[in-house]
C-alpha cells in the first residue's frame, strides 16, 4: 500500500495540477513530473524488478494521467493517490504482458527463436511469410530490426530500448509508425 507522506500543502500542488492538466495546461503535468516522476519510479521498480520495465510503466502512466486528467475528482481522494493507482494499474499490466510474452510459443517457427540471429537472418528466414517479407524490407534496417526484436524475439519495448542504446519513446514511435506501414502494405 502506498501511503502519503507529504505535507497536506504539498499533496495539494499534484491536486491542483491535475485539474489544471484537464484544462489541456501542459506546464501542470510537468509540475507533477517534477515533483512525483522519482518515486513513482522507485514503486514501479519495486514492482517490476527491472528499472526498463519500471520506465515503461512510468511513462505510459503520465500519458493515462494526462489523457485522463478531467477524471480526477478532488472530493474522492488525492491526486497523489490516483496518480499511483494509475501507475499500479500500468506496472501490472506490464507485468501481465511481460508474463504473457515468456509463456506463448514461439510465434513463426522454432527456428526464428536464436537470439543470436541479426535481424538480416530473421528476414531470411522468413521464406513462408513472402508478403510480410516484402513489406518489412522497404522499412530502414534500424526500424526493421526494432520491429522484429518486438515481434520475433518477443523484447518489450523497455528491452529493445536497453538493448539498443535508444531512447524508450524513439522505440515506441518506430514500432507504431512501421506497423502502420505494414498494415497499409499487407492490407
Amino acid at each position: 500500500m502506498i501511503t502519503d507522506v507529504k505535507q497536506p500543502g504539498e499533496a495539494r500542488i499534484v491536486d491542483d495540477a491535475l485539474l489544471a492538466c484537464a484544462t489541456g495546461d501542459k506546464t501542470a503535468l510537468r509540475r507533477i513530473y517534477d515533483a512525483e516522476a522519482g518515486r513513482m519510479l522507485g514503486v514501479a521498480q519495486r514492482l517490476l524488478k527491472r528499472r526498463a520495465l519500471a520506465e515503461e510503466a512510468v511513462q505510459d502512466a503520465f500519458v493515462l494521467i494526462w489523457r485522463h486528467a478531467a477524471r480526477f475528482d478532488p472530493q474522492r481522494g488525492s491526486g497523489q493517490n490516483w496518480i499511483y493507482a494509475i501507475l499500479r494499474n500500468r506496472s501490472i499490466s506490464v507485468l501481465r504482458d511481460e508474463r504473457r510474452t515468456e509463456t506463448r510459443e514461439n510465434p513463426l517457427t522454432e527456428e526464428l527463436a536464436s537470439e543470436e540471429d541479426d535481424p538480416e537472418t530473421i528476414i531470411s528466414k522468413l521464406s513462408d511469410a513472402k508478403a510480410l517479407r516484402a513489406c518489412l524490407e522497404p522499412l530502414p534496417p534500424q526500424r526493421r530490426g526494432i520491429v522484429l526484436l518486438a515481434f520475433v524475439q518477443g523484447l518489450t519495448h523497455g528491452e529493445i530500448a536497453g538493448k539498443l542504446s535508444l531512447p524508450l519513446g524513439t522505440v515506441k514511435t518506430w514500432i507504431r509508425r512501421s506497423l502502420m506501414t505494414l498494415k497499409t502494405c499487407l492490407g
